[in-house]
């Protein structure tokens, strides 16, 4: 996707050969075009799938899985890192997901009462690295009964496994953004095929 990649390499800055902050546009300020853009996108892909909801893991995922699943006209689900008073214990799904770029474990919950058996739920995450968050709501997703159809991710560092683990377990992976390096404080993105016209 043209514009994210072109807000990736002006807005974003490679803090390392690993990480790449995009709080910008992303992940602390919201550019709510963008998003916008990223919704339609995602909705685009996934529009034959059938989706029942659509599920992310707060905060960062929330603006683009929102656009989505406002325009698959789906809820959305974002799973809570903190535990919440109103959320009964005994009545929740929950898995123990590590962070990346925070570099530490959080038990992420959704309530029993917003996924059920038969749903087909659509995943969406702002960044895929190692897959531990899309295996952390893939896990959840299970639990319930229901089934993962695809995960959306809207930048990928293809670099890392993250891809490699989840297609492993024959899930459809679209990335809007894929990065083949941070190397050298340089953005390098994977070099798509070009459709061939017969």
């Amino acid at each position: 996707m043209k514009q994210l990649q072109d807000a990736i390499i002006e807005r974003g800055t490679v803090l390392s050969t690993g990480v790449l902050k995009v709080d910008q546009f992303l992940n602390h300020q919201v550019d709510t075009h963008l998003m916008t853009e990223i919704g339609f996108e995602f909705a685009r892909l996934f529009r034959d799938e059938k989706v029942t909801k659509v599920i992310t893991i707060e905060s960062s995922g929330i603006a683009p899985s929102f656009m989505c699943a406002h325009q698959l006209q789906t809820p959305l689900i974002f799973a809570r890192k903190k535990k919440s008073v109103t959320m009964n214990q005994a009545n929740v799904y929950s898995s123990r997901v590590y962070s990346f770029t925070k570099q530490e474990y959080s038990e992420v919950t959704v309530s029993k009462d917003l996924i059920k058996e038969g749903d087909r739920v659509l995943l969406i995450d702002d960044f895929l690295a190692n897959g531990e968050a899309a295996s952390g709501l893939i896990n959840i997703v299970e639990q319930a009964g229901a089934s993962v159809v695809g995960v959306g991710i809207v930048i990928e560092k293809s670099f890392q496994n993250g891809r490699k683990k989840l297609e492993e377990r024959g899930l459809r992976i679209e990335s809007l953004a894929r990065i083949a390096s941070l190397e050298q404080s340089t953005v390098t993105f994977v070099e798509e095929p070009v459709a061939q016209n017969n």
